[in-house]
Formats: structure tokens, sequence, C-alpha cells
């Protein structure tokens, strides 16, 4: 049997980044906020979080993230009109955003000084516990949410978890990348982490992309790193300190990832949780068809 954990209680979702491959969409409005059909990227995140068993979950913000705020918050006079018009599915649409068992909790991140600062301005909160770091992103669909999956992994072998996935080499240079020993068809030991890599000197083309479970011993490893790639305290760079003190897993994890901080990525996942949506799938099915077939027309 495996030897009794820490609780894993708390998530942290970096959200202060302007988004400025979407703009003007982003000009007034997070990125995060952006909807994928009827829910926004950051609604996902929190619902990955909540079903992996986290009860705070803790939002790094900058300026003009307001929304992201409200969109968590009650909303009184919204929830009374529904009521009065009989609108039950959708009222109950909101009461489901976030439990009531659930604490939301907001902190500023004073200056953009990269992902390892936005996770080291969660430290207060996060104390000496593991806890799990989601971008929103990354937006990965899957039977069983992945955060739950590596809780899994967390649960037998302990230590640090990164969700991983194979990337072509010629784009090593957008992600932190890792070079690992296999121990199973998922899971690998991590031996050396690189942020942003150019292809030719990258260790492999084993990618991180969007979860982390991370040891509370991170937090000593961010505050010594110093400035790395791009003047940023990267979050790359504390994993890579964290090696000498513990193990640190790669797990490569099932479901499908679409990578949502590009347009590309935004419109395939639109269009995928679109088709697969209960109420709107067919009818949009049918739309898709018919573009599609005026499109060959052409």
């Amino acid at each position: 049997m495996p030897p009794q954990r820490k609780p894993i209680r708390t998530a942290v979702f970096p959200v202060a980044g302007r988004g400025t491959r979407f703009l003007p969409a982003t000009k007034a409005s997070p990125k995060e906020m952006l909807p994928i059909v009827d829910k926004p990227l950051i609604q996902y995140a929190a619902e990955e979080a909540l079903a992996a068993g986290a009860t705070q979950l803790v939002f790094i913000t900058g300026s003009s993230k307001r929304a992201i705020e409200d969109h968590f918050d009650s909303a009184p006079e919204l929830e009374a009109a529904l009521e009065a018009q009989g609108k039950q599915e959708l009222l109950e649409s909101l009461h489901s955003i976030v439990p009531a068992s659930a604490t939301c909790i907001y902190i500023r991140q004073p200056a953009p000084l990269g992902l390892g600062h936005a996770v080291l301005c969660a430290r207060p909160v996060v104390g000496d516990e593991p806890f799990f770091v989601h971008l929103a992103d990354d937006l990965i669909d899957a039977q069983v949410p992945c955060l739950k999956q590596m809780a899994g992994v967390y649960a037998e072998l302990g230590g640090s978890v990164l969700g991983v996935q194979t990337v072509d080499r010629k784009d090593t240079d957008k992600y932190g990348i890792v070079a690992a020993e296999r121990m199973t068809d998922r899971l690998s030991r991590i031996q050396k982490i690189v942020e942003k890599p150019k292809p030719d000197v990258a260790p492999s083309n084993l990618a991180v992309v969007g979860r982390y479970l991370l040891s509370p011993r991170v937090f000593d490893k961010l505050e010594k790193v110093g400035r790395g790639a791009g003047g940023e305290i990267q979050l790359t760079d504390g994993i890579a300190a964290l090696l000498a003190d513990e193990a640190v897993y790669a797990y490569a994890f099932e479901g499908k990832r679409y990578d949502c901080g590009s347009k590309l990525g935004y419109l395939e996942a639109t269009v995928e949780y679109g088709l697969k949506h209960p109420q709107l799938g067919d009818a949009f099915a049918g739309i898709l068809a018919r573009l599609l077939a005026d499109r060959l027309r052409r």
C-alpha cells in the first residue's frame, strides 16, 4: 500500500498574462475569459482542478483581470432576474460555476516577472503542501481530468509530477523540454529540464504542457534561481533545481490537448467542443458540412 501523502488542496492559476496573440479581443477582456462554446477557458480550468480534489482556487492576476473575479463571484441581480423569468437551467449553470465547498483567492502579481514568479506569489496561501499549477491556455479533453490522473501518480510515488506531450522537434523552443528515464508507457523520471531550447540542442521533444503537481520545496528554489530565459523567473528553472532534492516525474496524460493560446488551436477546440455539445452538436455539424461543401464548390 502506498504511504499516506499530504493532500492536494490548492490549485494555482497564473492569469496575469496579456494575451497579445488575441488582440484586439483581449484588449479589455482577459484571454482566460475567451469562451469555448458557452464556458470560458478559466472555468474549464477550475472544473478540472475541483475534479482533482482541490478546494482552494488561487488566481494570480494582473491589471485588466477583474472579469475573472466577477465570473467566479455571485451575481444576485442576474440570478434574481433569471429566477423571475423561470429560467431555471440557466440559473443552475451560474450556481454550479464554483461549489460552496470551494474558495477563490485572488493575488495580484506586482510585475510581469514570469511564470515562476507568479507561482511564487501563491506561497503564502499554499504553505507546506503539494499543489497544482494549471495554465488555462492548455485545454485538455479527457475522460479522467488530467490533474486527477496526475494526482494518482503522486498518491503512488510522491514527488512532483509534470504533464507532458511529445511535440515536433521544430517547436521545442516554445516549451519546457525534459530528458527523462522511462518507467512505463506513460511515466518517466525526469533527469533534466530546459526552458525553450532550440531544436538543435533540445534534450528531447517531450514538452511540459500546462499541468504541474509540485512539491512545496519548489518555492525555496524559485526564491534563489534569479531571472532566466526572457529575463523572467522561470518555473522550469525552479523545477530543474528541485531535481537535486527529490524525484520529479513526467506523465504523458490520457486525453487531447488544445493549444488555446494560438488562434488555430482555439478554433479547433471551439469546433470540437461545439460538435460534442448535447444541444447544439447535430445542428452545428450540419452547418459545418454545408459551409465545407460550399467552400469545396468554389
